[in-house]
């Protein structure tokens, strides 16, 4: 999928840009049967809420589950920020966020390449997320919430708040998203929330500054994340787990359109348990790139 000239203007100008209904409901059904059961794994890679059983984040589903696998690999997904980047990207990141029905909590107002900057010494930022909606979303079960073009005050300087909530994440403080807000329009317009059908995609910018609030529906708001990032900017250091920042820079290579409903072949390198490798961690920056591998 190739981006047209005007969706080139318009992502340059608000930082995103947003495909409703993009995915058949036959093709988020092939991926929504496959959340229950990783959702189950008492695994490292399923990060709960704070306080509940509930996953917040799964992380690296493609290195272990046949269809996130080939979601990895959709041209839907990955060609638009080809086009954007004009270069290849690797995986740099992959979650399936779990937004759950009266217990799904919030994330705070960030910068995605605030965390990935400061935990994954990622050069600039030339990487984005791209994420489709396995559920519909509406008001009432915490949509995103974006501030259009924030992206363009580039990187924001963040603190990283380890207590609100169970994941980590370098925050912008409060003073400062007023003003983003009142910048961007007010009340008319400085916040926007894209909402609906499951099979939705959002691309947005690593820059752009979004939150979402609690879940307080009983409607369950589950997204897929790949978070693409230029080769030429791969991270320069493993402080954090493989399988939350990958450390494997290899361009990916696209699957056919009808991957989600084809059994095409791919590889499962985690099927059988996340590598020891994986969980190794180290603050000593490389640039070597076998040392990352």
């Amino acid at each position: 999928m190739r981006l047209t000239p005007e969706q080139l203007a318009q992502f340059d100008r608000d930082g995103y840009l947003f495909f409703p209904g993009l995915f058949t409901p036959q093709e988020t059904a092939v991926l929504n049967s496959a959340v229950p059961e990783l959702y189950s794994r008492r695994e490292a890679y399923n990060v709960r809420e704070k306080g509940s059983d509930a996953v917040r984040t799964n992380f690296a589903a493609h290195m272990y589950s046949e269809p996130f696998a080939r979601l990895a690999r959709h041209p839907r997904m990955v060609e638009p920020v080809m086009d954007l980047f004009k270069e290849q990207v690797y995986m740099h990141q992959f979650k399936i966020n779990g937004k759950m029905a009266f217990e799904g909590d919030v994330w705070q107002w960030h910068q995605d390449y605030g965390t990935w900057k400061n935990d994954d010494l990622m050069p600039t930022e030339r990487a984005m997320n791209v994420a489709i909606f396995l559920d519909d979303v509406n008001a009432y079960n915490g949509p995103l919430m974006f501030i259009p073009g924030s992206h363009k005050r580039g990187v924001i300087d963040a603190k990283h708040d380890l207590t609100t909530t169970s994941y980590p994440l370098w925050t912008v403080d409060n003073e400062l998203i007023a003003k983003l807000v009142e910048r961007a329009g007010g009340k008319q317009g400085g916040i926007v929330s894209p909402q609906g059908p499951a099979g939705s995609m959002i691309v947005f910018h690593s820059c752009l500054v979004h939150a979402s609030a609690s879940n307080l529906s009983p409607w369950n708001r589950v997204s897929v994340y790949l978070s693409l990032c230029a080769v030429s900017n791969h991270i320069q250091r493993a402080r954090r787990p493989e399988y939350i920042a990958h450390r494997d820079f290899t361009p990916i290579s696209c699957l056919p359109d009808d991957c989600l409903v084809r059994d095409y072949p791919v590889e499962l390198p985690w099927k059988d348990g996340v590598p020891a490798s994986a969980l190794q961690t180290s603050d000593t920056p490389f640039t070597d790139r076998k040392l990352a591998a």
